[in-house]
């Protein structure tokens, strides 16, 4: 197991929530949904891939959440395409 296969301990998980806060709710409705059914299961991978899309501007995160557009260039990378079929798989039930 390496490094970044290591699970999220509880802090490291928190800060990483607090640093997801987006300024668009939909955006926001998206990582809650996807703490709320991975946050025990994350990894240092998964953080990884998680802060490099919260360098995206609100409406970028969207497009690529929605599959509007898929990741290019220094965003096309293992660790983001992990967490986007994450986040982009739906929970029977919900909205998104």
């Amino acid at each position: 197991m390496t490094m970044t296969d290591t699970l999220l301990e509880e802090r490291e998980r928190d800060l990483l929530r607090w640093r997801c806060r987006r300024g668009l709710v939909e955006n926001d409705l998206f990582i809650e949904q996807f703490f709320a059914t991975y946050a025990d299961q994350l990894t240092h991978r998964h953080a990884s891939g998680l802060s490099a899309l919260m360098d995206l501007a609100d409406n970028d995160l969207m497009d690529l959440f929605l599959r509007r557009k898929e990741p290019e260039g220094a965003f096309d990378t293992p660790e983001i395409r992990e967490v986007l079929e994450l986040v982009r798989k739906r929970k029977p039930g919900s909205l998104l």
